[in-house]
């Protein structure tokens, strides 16, 4: 198994492949995609092991940020070096949303916010009636849990003790439309979640003792879903992205190219 400073390192060789695959598309959503991007590879590093069937299984329901999932699946080996530059082009697998029928590694098929968190809910009381004992990750966006669906589901995964059902919050703030809780004010998101029955942990998305900590807590298992609340910085390790709505969806100049892999790379030299 990795330590924290491996996975860390990791997490920012992902980085350099979200800018690269967005860079070459000339289109893309890196704001979010660098925002997930830590907790992400902690979580296929430490707790998804395809060699297992059945295995883990990861619902990336924001799945605009699928740049974040591409780079974790390149990293271990299910996407070429050569078809990373192929992401958003007709007929690449590399769609803008994952599609299970073209990678089946995604293991779930998103794009329409709001669904996933339902979808991982049955993937759980498949994985319970079978005697199943691996988990269902749902990866959820803060601006999806505005979603009516979402609630929906929260209410449910409880209602069957869904303990190997966990639920994550990239709590950025911020989408296309600027600040989250202006749009529609989530907190105290962590009470609404205590208040549906879930075991709720409030973490920092890009502290590796805390996420490292929080999967560790996930194998105990409780009777009750879990829930992370993971707060985190939009276009995490770029300066010129970081806690600006912009990069929700933009593509980058050569240069910006270059400032961004520059940063990546600094980042990197002081874990």
């Amino acid at each position: 198994m990795r330590n924290k400073t491996d996975i860390a390192k990791l997490a920012m060789d992902n980085r350099k492949r979200i800018i690269d695959m967005i860079y070459y598309a000339k289109a893309g959503h890196p704001g979010g995609s660098l925002s997930i991007i830590d907790l992400l590879t902690a979580i296929y590093e430490l707790d998804v092991d395809f060699s297992n069937n059945p295995r883990t299984r990861v619902v990336f329901s924001k799945g605009h940020a699928v740049p974040a999932q591409y780079a974790v699946l390149h990293q271990k080996g299910f996407i070429s070096d050569e078809e990373m530059h192929t992401f958003r082009t007709i007929n690449s697998r590399l769609q803008g949303h994952p599609h299970i029928l073209d990678i089946p590694e995604t293991d779930a098929t998103t794009g329409l916010l709001g669904q996933g968190l339902s979808l991982a809910v049955g993937m759980a009381i498949a994985k319970k009636r079978n005697n199943d004992p691996h988990h269902v990750w749902a990866i959820v966006g803060d601006g999806e849990i505005q979603e009516g669906q979402i609630w929906e589901a929260l209410m449910e995964a409880p209602h069957y003790n869904l303990d190997n059902l966990i639920l994550v919050v990239d709590y950025n703030k911020l989408s296309s439309s600027g600040s989250v809780n202006q749009v529609i004010n989530l907190e105290p998101l962590d009470k609404k979640l205590e208040a549906f029955n879930w075991d709720v942990y409030v973490i920092d998305g890009h502290n590796f003792d805390d996420i490292l900590k929080v999967i560790e807590l996930t194998k105990k298992g409780t009777g009750k879903p879990i829930a992370i609340i993971a707060n985190t910085i939009k276009g995490k390790c770029v300066s010129f992205m970081e806690n600006n709505p912009k990069w929700h969806s933009s593509p980058l100049t050569d240069e910006e190219y270059k400032i961004a892999i520059e940063n990546i790379e600094s980042a990197k030299e002081v874990i």
